[in-house]
């Protein structure tokens, strides 16, 4: 047994030493962690910079690839292009150009640049740029200064176009010429009957560089399909049936001009 003066001695001894014990045990323990946090910190720099690396080398790719599509300018027969894709497609549109659906028709230009035109990708999801928001530039007008708005977004669309073609026609005609039979759809109560057709006929000799006279047919079709679209409309409505008959009435359409421009 320890006397009183052993047993006070020993405390504080046991008390020191347990601390002693303790910090190091603290210390010991908040190293261990440093390290470890040291390690995962490594582990993540490591995998970030793997990653920002995959990242820059996907970027540059996808830049050069931008940069070598915008700039190639392959040549394409324009009057060699499947008439019933292109009916479809006008049908789409129309559909996405009444409901304003911006991007479905921004889309849909893109597949019919593509498929139609041969364009590359990034350029034609650049004139369908165009093309769309010409479209929406004069939907929203309300007089010829207005539509007028439109003309530089279907130059450049056209132009585009011309670019690629064999065919030489003259760009800014092709735009007027289009952007009058927009006015004359819009005004129709103002025109007698007969115009819109001469216009659809009118833009689309200039294109291919045919004689318009070699066209009516399928400007009287189209021009048909539109009547019938705006007077449903105006009726209530344009119903699935209606539809099934303006896209008939445009596979015509088409089918006749590709007949007209391979003669």
């Amino acid at each position: 047994m320890l006397n009183r003066a052993g047993r006070g001695f020993v405390r504080p001894f046991f008390v020191l030493a347990s601390s002693t014990i303790l910090l190091f045990a603290v210390r010991a323990s908040r190293q261990f962690q440093l390290v470890s946090i040291m390690k995962r910190s490594s582990k993540l720099m490591r995998l970030f910079s793997r990653l920002f690396l995959i990242l820059l080398v996907v970027v540059v790719l996808l830049a050069a690839w931008i940069a070598f599509d915008l700039t190639r300018t392959p040549t394409t027969n324009i009057r060699r292009f499947d008439p019933d894709e292109v009916a479809r497609l006008e049908t789409a549109m129309w559909r996405s150009y009444y409901s304003r659906r911006r991007l479905r028709l921004f889309f849909e230009l893109g597949e019919l640049l593509r498929s139609q035109y041969h364009f590359p990708f990034w350029q034609s999801q650049r004139v369908a740029y165009h093309a769309a928001r010409a479209a929406f530039v004069f939907k929203d007008g309300k007089t010829r200064a207005d539509y007028e708005r439109a003309l530089p977004d279907l130059i450049a669309y056209y132009t585009a176009i011309r670019r690629t073609s064999d065919v030489p026609f003259d760009p800014q005609r092709a735009a007027a010429l289009e952007l009058e039979w927009w006015i004359i759809h819009r005004q129709r109560a103002e025109h007698k009957e007969g115009d819109l057709a001469n216009a659809l006929a009118a833009t689309a000799a200039e294109v291919y560089q045919v004689p318009p006279a070699r066209l009516a047919e399928h400007a009287r079709l189209r021009a048909e399909a539109m009547t019938i679209r705006d007077d449903t409309a105006a009726a209530g409505g344009v119903t699935e049936t209606d539809w099934a008959h303006i896209d008939q009435l445009l596979h015509d359409s088409w089918r006749s001009l590709h007949q007209a421009v391979n003669e």
